[in-house]
């Protein structure tokens, strides 16, 4: 063996002799000196205390922490000078390790370099006034004599922590911090500016309340990690470098800093690739049950600040964190964004050296976009400020086509075939239960050349365009254009206070609407009259239902006033010109309250309404007809739904003032002896024309006459039609064949009754008479008294009438 490698076996041997001597001398010491040893490390923890620490007993735990030489405190109290009025223990532990250093030890010196706390609790109290039981660590007075020695300080290099509860109860803030800490490790140093260490943790939390009547954050998480920390008694603040921590499993970064004197604190966290709904249950109830009613698909970044003044001004400490949202879905209680990318941010203090809580907080989302049932939207700013009464405020733009919306809104009333809409509109709206309530919208939305059918009403418009425009609460239609099957229609229209009415009065919307048209077929407008179409299920969200349903609702009960000018109006025989309508549609009814139209060479005006109802159509019309072809005007009405006297028995043209009432199918027809009423009319240059009756009378007394065509240069008369039958009142027709008088009843089905008084002279040869003279000669010589009557068969007999005046 080398001598150099003797020399140095026998210095470590004799320097190990040392220590195991200085070793055993300390262990002595303290066997031989428990009460003296108690004291002097209780009089070396008492230092700068403004409380007294207590232990009941102390033993030698000799091997634990050789070489240094430890000592087991027993039954440890360590209270503030103020302990008798609060009750609050700031420590109470069954053990606490201690270890001393053996050198200071035998020199009389008591120096800590390690304390291990087991299976204890800390209870950290502050009172409604202000005061905490920490003021125990606080400078003694002025008037107490302070050691210039730097070793009076208490440095412990080594803290352990195990199985202890902590718990820091703020009354006067209202905070509550609460952890069942399964171990703590600090290693400490004590350079002159403070003491640096590094301090590895693992802990329950059970309560983390800044505020105690909103709830808890990290409610029953795990906190595990490892914090650098840093104490600058210049700052008199803790400072914790961003580390680390892995909180409910997922790692955070979190770095603070905390001023003890202020009770302020400063916290980052920056966590990435988490779950929203894992943020979410971390937490206070407060927010988390606000968040969880949306839901973001995919992992996402989020960096956070909180920051507390310690002033206690406001109650809750400033938050502002932010996210990053990539190629996610999003949900939210109207349905789910897909595609959606937007960086979002939140504080609780909108305005600088506002208040700091819910009424000055906001939400802002930035250079959004996504598509929302298909359509895709884009956003560059969105904002939800005052979360206690939430205003969303926001300018959305989107171009898409029509048909990215089938199956998206719900009751499925429109199904869109072609088109495209291209939309921007500056949105501002309450929130109420996390929905868009009453918004207030500016900017317009045009479609074109759309392809769109009403479900509801089967209707089917093809070549659509039109340009909503939105003026906050007004709503204005311009360039509309439809076509309904061979129909067209352009419209304009205004409708005052839409957005207020939409959801609190859709009764008294009022849609004032102006349509033209070169060329309408009415009986494309017929599923107007009819009853809604059932509508097929959806998938969408319930929420959308509920918006659509809404929509569909208002569409239905809302109010419309009509001005419609068409050049040519077709409904099945009927050909009108010029038409000049004003027409409201007020909840169930039609209300035609001016119409005017060109028809038959003549004029038609009339007014009525038509109210809908399940199985056909209530009808009541009032009419003025003016010197219209008699014959072309039955033709045009069905011959008024009875088949008696029709367009092909009249000649002439047809004055007349109607006043009925009646149904009307949901496919247009006139329902068979529904109408009732009164027609006062006059025919001039008039010819009666093969009808039946009047060829049976010829038959029976004036074979010589010709009663196939009768000419009536002018007649006056009055009918009053009571269902299927029509009351004549007493006429006085002086015809070409003959002249007589009429009135009774004429039945559609059984029931006919007329009496006719006819004169046998012919007519022929009073043509030379004067008027007066021919009144006076109408009814000389020989009269027939007639009865038209039901006959066995279902037509009508004429027999004499026996009975007559």
């Amino acid at each position: 063996m080398k001598r150099w490698l003797k020399i140095s076996l026998k210095i470590l041997s004799v320097i190990l002799l040392l220590v195991v001597l200085t070793w055993l001398a300390g262990a002595f010491y303290i066997s031989r000196n428990k009460k003296e040893v108690l004291a002097s490390i209780l009089e070396q923890l008492n230092k700068n205390l403004n409380g007294k620490i207590t232990a009941t007993s102390m033993e030698p735990t000799l091997l634990k922490s050789f070489p240094g030489v430890s000592v087991s405190l027993n039954g440890v109290l360590l209270r503030d000078s103020l302990w008798a009025r609060h009750k609050h223990d700031l420590l109470k532990a069954q053990d606490i390790d201690v270890s001393l250093n053996v050198l200071s030890l035998i020199v009389g010196n008591i120096n800590i370099n390690q304390i291990a706390i087991n299976d204890a609790s800390i209870y950290i109290y502050t009172d409604s006034t202000g005061y905490s039981n920490t003021s125990i660590f606080k400078s003694k007075p002025k008037g107490e004599k302070k050691s210039s020695s730097k070793s009076s300080v208490l440095e412990v290099k080594k803290i352990d922590f195990n199985k202890i509860s902590l718990v820091l109860d703020n009354q006067k803030r209202f905070k509550l911090f609460n952890f069942n800490i399964d171990q703590i490790q600090a290693r400490m140093q004590y350079p002159d500016s403070g003491w640096t260490g590094k301090i590895k943790l693992k802990t329950q939390v059970n309560n983390f309340a800044f505020n105690t009547r909103k709830g808890s954050f990290l409610k029953d998480k795990s906190l595990e990690g490892t914090l650098s920390a840093h104490y600058s008694r210049d700052l008199d603040a803790v400072i914790l470098n961003p580390e680390v921590l892995n909180i409910g499993g997922h790692p955070f970064k979190i770095g603070a800093k905390i001023d003890l004197d202020k009770s302020a604190f400063a916290i980052s966290i920056t966590v990435d690739d988490i779950l929203f709904r894992d943020v979410a249950l971390l937490l206070s109830p407060n927010i988390s049950s606000k968040l969880l009613k949306f839901g973001i698909a995919k992992p996402i970044d989020i960096r956070g600040n909180i920051i507390d003044d310690g002033s206690g001004k406001y109650g809750d400490p400033l938050i502002k964190v932010g996210i990053k949202v990539r190629d996610n879905a999003v949900t939210i209680p109207a349905g789910t964004l897909t595609a959606c990318n937007f960086d979002g941010a939140f504080t609780n203090q909108d305005t600088v050296g506002g208040i700091i809580g819910d009424e000055n907080s906001s939400i802002k989302f930035s250079k959004l976009t996504a598509k929302y049932f298909n359509a895709p939207l884009s956003i560059e700013t969105f904002t939800v400020n005052n979360l206690a009464r939430p205003i969303a405020t926001g300018l959305v733009t989107s171009q898409f086509p029509l048909s990215n919306l089938n199956n998206s809104l719900g009751t499925n009333d429109f199904e869109f075939k072609n088109g495209t809409a291209n939309l921007r509109l500056y949105c501002q709206a309450d929130i109420d239960n996390f929905r868009f309530t009453k918004p207030v919208v500016s900017g317009k939305i045009d479609i074109a050349d759309a392809d769109i059918l009403y479900v509801p009403r089967k209707l089917h418009l093809v070549k659509s365009a039109l340009n909503i425009k939105f003026d906050q609460n007004d709503l204005s239609i311009q360039n509309g254009h439809f076509q309904l099957g061979k129909s067209e229609l352009n419209i304009s229209c205004s409708i005052a206070n839409f957005a207020n009415l939409y959801y609190t009065d859709p009764d008294k919307i009022l849609v004032n609407l102006k349509m033209h048209s070169p060329q309408l077929y009415l009986n494309e407008f017929l599923p107007f009259l009819g009853p809604r179409t059932a509508k097929k299920k959806s998938g969408s969200s319930a929420s959308m239902k509920a918006a659509s349903k809404e929509l569909s609702n208002v569409l239905e009960v809302s109010k419309m006033n009509i001005r419609l000018t068409v050049d040519k109006a077709i409904y099945d025989k009927f050909t009108a010109k010029n038409l000049d309508a004003d027409i409201s549609l007020r909840g169930e009814g039609i209300f035609f309250n001016k119409i005017s139209v060109a028809h038959a060479g003549g004029l038609l005006s009339l007014n009525g309404n038509i109210v809908q109802e399940p199985s056909s159509n209530s009808f009541k019309i009032s009419s003025k007809i003016s010197h219209v072809s008699v014959k072309d005007f039955f033709y045009s009405f069905d011959n008024f739904g009875q088949n008696t006297i029709t367009n092909k028995n009249l000649k002439g043209y047809l004055s007349s003032f109607v006043n009925i009432s009646g149904k009307i199918s949901h496919t247009g027809k006139i329902l068979p002896r529904s109408i009732n009423g009164k027609v006062v009319f006059n025919l001039n240059n008039a010819a009666l024309v093969n009808f039946d009756p009047m060829v049976k009378v010829g038959k029976f007394a004036f074979a010589n006459r010709n009663l196939s065509n009768v000419e009536i240069k002018n007649l006056d008369g009055t009918l009053n039609i009571r269902g299927d039958k029509v009351e004549i009142s007493p006429m006085q027709i002086n015809s070409s064949a003959m002249n007589f008088n009429i009135k009774g009843v004429y039945a559609l089905g059984s029931g006919t009754d007329v009496a006719m008084d006819i004169p046998l002279r012919n007519p022929k040869g009073d043509e030379n008479l004067t008027r007066s003279e021919k009144r006076e000669a109408r009814m000389r010589g020989i009269v027939l008294h007639l009865k038209a009557v039901d006959d066995e068969k279902g037509g009508i007999k004429i027999r004499w009438n026996k009975d007559h005046d």
